[in-house]
């Protein structure tokens, strides 16, 4: 899933090497955190979060197909 989340986001911005995907385990089931740098956030997030939401609908149908719960946060990276 990281590697798909990662994939996705590289293909999207201006700055693909400064894409970090972080996953964890946790209660609801993994978090995956995608960090960006600040001027590649709306091309990930999309107008109206189009983009966001159709990353969330892939990772939703595999992680359905695996039986788990994904929560991907994209956050700006420090």
């Amino acid at each position: 899933m990281e590697k798909l989340v990662k994939y996705i986001a590289q293909e999207l911005v201006s700055n693909p090497e400064e894409v970090e995907v972080i996953a964890q385990n946790s209660e609801d089931g993994i978090q995956i955190k995608l960090l960006l740098k600040k001027e590649d956030m709306g091309r990930v997030i999309g107008r109206q979060g189009r983009i966001a939401k159709s990353i969330r609908a892939i990772l939703k149908a595999v992680a359905l197909k695996e039986g788990k719960n994904i929560i991907l946060d994209i956050e700006e990276k420090a």
